[in-house]
């Protein structure tokens, strides 16, 4: 089987120009599963709503591989997004389920999208130019590439990059933060790092023992940096592979083009070493399949390669897309196949393989990039680690999130002639915590029609904890009630009714407290 050429940000489907702007109540852009469930939310409160997906998938990361949620409480997680869990659940004959197949997830929320008032545009994106047009501090319609614009009364951006918001004009934030901007301990460089990082030592060198013969590929050779200052690294990005060990749905791992294995050269010396954990986190789902994820010093993350994207145009995000298929399919050809590694690695990689049935239009390769972070708003209320270790309390909540504080390695660097990697925090052991309504509006000077529940305001380590996909869910349904009442009252988001917005959340079942009374 060969690579898959077509996998790319799936932006390249542009549709035909449209004679005048197509006029909503509200519009919602990206349909991540944020955005399924504001777009569902608002037509559920009577307004009409378009929801506008840059490819042809919904559901983001939760139909694009992340099958093994990342829950932290299930107690939680209410609304819309215990509604999605309950609606697979079913498929496999249960009251909900948290561990899912791919295409299990996508129906379930193609079911939820089918919502009557809800109109679904896929294949269309912003047009990054002139895609936001604005009279005063309010969005008046969007572009998109080739043509087509919507209008709204209020608009979300549920994306994972939040273009949107940038394009209004929104002041938002890529990288990390030093830990002075925010009186935090989490943020900013990490030169302590333990997990994902080497057990052994590994020579860098592409002549080991030799600096003048360069680095292998994937570390650089600057200083990482000083513990705790800020820098415009993002954490890594990966595929979240659906695999199978069932010889009948099994598809062998494709070699990609421009293939290099000098490219793996540190992960076979790793081995070599002794040290083989780099499937560690292949974690099993129904019918014989897995969520395999990055595990240890040298695996899916592709460290380092990222740096661009946040902020990049199309052609650039495409770029750094495709570099992260080969990268990581060059990965699993070089484990299944390259005659010097130990015949147990290669005999234990292929056991598995791609899924026949999943990703069907992708020859069995994920269609959704796990982008972990990207842009980031900054509004009035920025969500710290100090709300999420309970020293600050949020006001006017939203929702909760649960898990802990997860950042992945950033970079990879030499110290005393050895590779090491930086970056990954791992913080658990707090209660849930509200997050804040202010943290998904932005400044009203910036724009007093939008929301965004995807790239909220939150520093990049608080950001770590609240990314989670059944947050992002809770957040987009409270977004479009929030949005929904903005209209209604017909006041900016900025200034919407508290007690009214916290009454139609808890009728809606949604999580505004810990513990819930």
């Amino acid at each position: 089987m060969n690579s898959i050429p077509s996998i790319a940000l799936a932006f390249f489907v542009t549709m035909p120009c449209l004679a005048q702007a197509d006029d909503y109540d509200v519009v919602v852009y990206g349909g991540t599963s944020g955005g399924v469930a504001a777009a569902v939310q608002a037509a559920r409160m009577g307004k009409q709503v378009v929801l506008i997906e840059p490819g042809k998938h919904l559901g983001g990361l939760s139909s694009g591989g992340l099958g093994a949620t990342d829950i932290g409480n299930k107690g939680a997680i209410g609304g819309i997004a215990r509604e999605f869990y309950q609606r697979v659940g079913r498929h496999y004959g249960q009251d909900e389920a948290w561990k899912f197949e791919p295409h299990v997830a996508e129906a379930a929320m193609d079911e939820l999208a089918a919502t009557p008032g809800v109109t679904v545009v896929r294949g269309q994106r912003l047009d990054l130019a002139k895609g936001v047009q604005k009279h005063g501090r309010r969005i008046v319609s969007i572009v998109m590439v080739g043509g087509p614009s919507y209008t709204g009364r209020v608009y979300i951006d549920a994306s994972y990059e939040g273009d949107l918001m940038a394009k209004a004009g929104v002041s938002y934030h890529v990288g990390r933060e030093a830990n002075s901007v925010y009186d935090e301990t989490l943020n900013g460089v990490q030169l302590g790092s333990t997990k994902h990082q080497f057990k052994k030592p590994v020579d860098p060198y592409v002549i080991p023992g030799d600096p003048s013969s360069g680095l292998l590929p994937g570390i650089h050779d600057g200083s990482p940096g000083k513990h705790g200052e800020g820098d415009r690294r993002v954490q890594a990005y990966n595929f979240r592979m659906c695999l199978t060990d069932d010889p009948a749905n099994r598809l062998p791992f494709p070699k990609p083009p421009g293939y290099d294995p000098l490219r793996y050269e540190l992960l076979r010396r790793y081995i070599e070493a002794g040290v083989f954990d780099a499937l560690g986190s292949n974690l099993p789902m129904p019918n014989r399949k897995t969520d395999t994820n990055n595990n240890g010093a040298f695996s899916s993350d592709n460290i380092g390669m990222n740096y661009d994207y946040p902020d990049g145009d199309y052609a650039t995000r495409e770029k750094i897309f495709q570099e992260h298929v080969e990268y990581q399919q060059g990965m699993m050809w070089f484990l299944a196949n390259d005659p010097r590694l130990p015949e147990k690695v290669r005999r234990e990689v292929n056991r598995w393989g791609l899924c026949k049935d999943e990703f069907r239009d992708q020859g069995g390769w994920p269609h959704q990039l796990y982008i972990r972070e990207a842009r980031r708003m900054i509004s009035d209320c920025v969500m710290t680690q100090h709300h999420c270790q309970g020293r600050q309390v949020a006001e006017h909540p939203v929702g909760l999130a649960a898990y802990g504080m997860d950042s992945h390695n950033t970079q990879r660097w030499v110290k005393d002639g050895h590779a090491i990697n930086e970056g990954d925090v791992q913080v658990h052991g707090f209660t849930p915590y509200p997050i804040a309504y202010g943290a998904i509006v932005p400044k009203q000077a910036e724009c007093e029609n939008l929301l965004a529940p995807v790239c909220l305001s939150a520093s990049h380590i608080a950001y770590g904890s609240i990314r989670m996909e059944p947050v992002f869910m809770v957040l987009g349904q409270s977004a479009a009630t929030a949005a929904c009442l903005a209209i209604d009252a017909d006041v900016p988001v900025q200034e919407i009714d508290m007690p009214k917005l916290r009454e139609r959340l808890l009728a809606d079942r949604q999580v505004l407290t810990w513990p819930v009374p």
